[in-house]
């Protein structure tokens, strides 16, 4: 019984490994949700406005050389989700 009971702690204990303890911190500093809220989110928001804009100027040439995803996905996707589905406060999502 005593054998078992270790087998079980120590498959336990292994299991257990892998997860990190969870803190109360683990969220964005206030300082991060108000940079992104008055700075990070009107930049992006305006950048997604512009890159419209000149995705509707280069769509022809886009069309022509079959790169209308890529373009779309530069100019006005990757902006888009900048601004409407990043977490907020998370300004590591920025670099990528």
């Amino acid at each position: 019984m005593r054998t078992k009971s270790v087998a079980i702690a120590c498959a336990a204990a292994l299991a257990l490994i892998g997860f990190t303890p969870a803190s109360a911190l683990a969220g964005p500093s206030p300082e991060a949700v108000v940079a992104d809220v008055l700075v990070a989110r009107p930049a992006c928001l305006a950048v997604t406005a512009v890159g419209s804009a000149f995705f509707v100027v280069t769509l022809p040439f886009a069309a022509i050389s079959k790169s209308t995803k890529k373009t779309a996905e530069a100019l006005v996707i990757k902006p888009a989700k900048a601004t409407f589905t990043r977490p907020v406060g998370d300004l590591d999502a920025l670099i990528d």
